[in-house]
């Protein structure tokens, strides 16, 4: 049983939590938060101690690993603090919003070879997993042009997107990482970006439309489309086309019944609400290969370095935004 602490018990962290307390190979120890009612809450749901400080975590030898869900500025010094303590650790994304500090972390942690793994889920989803699996086993033969559509339900709060770090660092940025996944190394970016969902949004200095079009260094292309607001739920595609054929993973929903009648032809069920339901099993995947890495069965991926990739994307989308021209990586 691997020991485990969560920092941070908001929306995601008690998600994360909830699946920790629940999962075979762990025990989870402990949770953090510096908002200590959260925290009461989602200890006193799950049975396990609340920490009184993040140095308890560092310091408790019941601890093997920590899941951070904390803001996204804190991930950083969060990791350097419990690579520094002999933790394993599970981030959520993105690594930070400045590239350069981010860059400054690993510059600091890479030569420690730190047991970091990146939390980005839809690498482990059953389905963009089996689709990237056929993909590179040559089925549709070699990858051409992919196409990756992301849009959210509807847009979040103001002050969510004043501490976003902007649509490509906080939303697109699981696209990016989705891009490289698939396709591998990007060495070009040009991005389209509006607001068109809330005026708010664009009053804040934010967009919340975009297309983007970035080139692979084996020549392929991808094509990236993002919503705030999208009036049928929670649309999660991704199509790759090739020599031999297509390759596309679509939405889910809660069962694959259609009803046929003289006002609807196919109906189906609505599509799953929101990113907790749609990747529930992304997101237990994703805790299995953490715990697998630890175990030593298998390597941390995505690590740092992955993090540090997709963000470097996302300013370049941020670049080429603000230039109207494309970016070379």
């Amino acid at each position: 049983m691997i020991g485990m602490a969560v920092i941070g018990c908001g929306r995601i962290g008690r998600m994360h939590a909830r699946n920790l307390a629940r999962h075979a190979r762990v025990r989870l120890v402990s949770v953090f938060d510096v908002a200590e009612q959260l925290a009461r809450e989602t200890a006193v749901e799950l049975g396990v101690k609340t920490a009184a400080s993040v140095d308890e975590i560092w310091s408790d030898v019941k601890v093997e690993a920590v899941l951070i869900a904390s803001p996204t500025d804190t991930h950083v010094p969060l990791i350097a603090a419990a690579v520094a303590a002999g933790k394993a650790v599970l981030c959520e994304k993105p690594i930070d919003l400045d590239l350069e500090r981010a860059r400054a972390g690993w510059a600091a942690l890479s030569k420690k070879k730190p047991p970091v793994m990146l939390a980005f889920n839809r690498r482990f989803d059953p389905s963009f997993r089996a689709l990237r699996e056929r993909l590179h086993a040559g089925e549709i033969g070699r990858l051409e042009v992919a196409v990756i559509t992301s849009r959210d339900p509807a847009p979040p709060s103001a002050a969510y997107i004043k501490a976003s770090g902007g649509l490509f660092r906080d939303m697109t940025i699981h696209d990016f990482d989705m891009a490289r996944y698939l396709a591998g190394d990007i060495e070009e970016v040009f991005a389209f970006g509006s607001s068109l969902v809330d005026p708010e949004i664009g009053r804040l200095g934010d967009i919340d439309t975009c297309t983007l079009t970035l080139k692979a260094r084996s020549g392929a292309q991808i094509q990236i489309n993002n919503s705030r607001r999208c009036s049928y739920g929670y649309d999660q595609r991704v199509e790759v086309f090739g020599s031999k054929g297509m390759l596309q993973a679509g939405n889910q929903r809660a069962t694959v019944v259609e009803s046929w009648n003289a006002e609807r032809t196919a109906a189906r069920d609505p599509l799953l609400n929101f990113f907790i339901e749609r990747y529930r099993e992304a997101y237990d995947a994703e805790v299995d290969a953490f715990v697998a890495a630890i175990e030593g069965r298998s390597a941390m991926s995505p690590d740092y370095a992955d993090g540090i990739a997709a963000l470097e994307l996302a300013d370049a989308a941020l670049r080429s935004l603000k230039s109207a021209a494309a970016v070379k990586l």
